[in-house]
């Protein structure tokens, strides 16, 4: 087994081919490097990213199998499409970014998100400000009560965390935001590693090479800019709890 790359800092945004990440599902990759906008820009790209601790140095990971949901494939279950016809949740776009990864970070239960380090925290609000990174907000009675955040390029949504204070707070954030990736023609959203909750959501599970194909496919042109929320859209998703909308806004009806 071979051991993973080592990336001088602040030296041009490199990566080796991830076909020689090491072989194991994490798929551990490079170390070292830097945290900058273009290396980050470049990660995506090639379906790289960074995840480590404080005590840690940058990893940087490409698992193979490769956990992903194509946007039509999405999974709402019938207790969901009842959160959503309630429409208690008011759900925004980049309003609340640097609230929202912040949140992601806390400590959980389950051990996650004690990884987003201040580090990352500053890198992604520069890809934020730079219109790369995107949140989406769940609000009840004026408070975020749910969320998450990732990093756009062309046609692929590279989903990193959630949470969520609320029952379903971040499910109903998730599914607005698969109705407007729909809306805009994208081709898939990564969810970087399998877990029971992405694939309650229609998540499943494709071959590393197969999603690099799909990245050398639909990540360019990369358009930079904030996002903004089509309330008609919302509007639609809570009645019908469907998110394939025809382009005059109308529902398809085959069911």
């Amino acid at each position: 087994m071979s051991a993973p790359y080592w990336l001088p800092p602040h030296q041009p945004a490199w990566f080796p081919d991830v076909e020689l990440a090491l072989h194991d599902p994490d798929g551990l990759l490079a170390i070292g490097g830097d945290l900058s906008l273009t290396r980050l820009l470049a990660a995506y790209r090639h379906g790289i990213f960074p995840w480590y601790s404080d005590a840690q140095p940058i990893l940087w990971w490409s698992p193979d199998p490769r956990s992903v949901l194509f946007p039509e494939q999405l999974t709402i279950s019938r207790s969901l499409r009842k959160r959503l016809k309630k429409g208690d949740y008011q759900i925004t776009f980049d309003k609340a970014f640097a609230e929202v990864i912040q949140h992601c970070a806390e400590p959980r239960e389950d051990g996650f998100g004690t990884w987003i380090t201040d580090e990352m925290q500053q890198a992604y609000q520069r890809l934020h400000e730079a219109g790369h990174a995107h949140s989406v907000e769940a609000w009840y009675q004026n408070k975020l009560v749910g969320g998450l955040y990732g990093v756009a390029l062309g046609k692929v949504f590279f989903g990193e965390s959630m949470f969520a204070r609320r029952s379903d707070a971040s499910k109903v954030a998730f599914v607005t935001l698969v109705a407007h990736l729909r809306q805009w023609d994208f081709q898939l959203i990564d969810c970087q590693v399998e877990t029971a909750h992405l694939n309650s959501l229609g998540a499943s599970t494709i071959p590393r090479r197969e999603f690099t194909r799909y990245l050398n496919n639909y990540c360019d042109p990369v358009v930079a800019g904030h996002w903004t929320t089509d309330l008609e859209w919302i509007r639609l998703l809570q009645e019908t709890g469907r998110t394939d909308f025809s382009a005059d806004n109308r529902v398809n009806s085959d069911e």
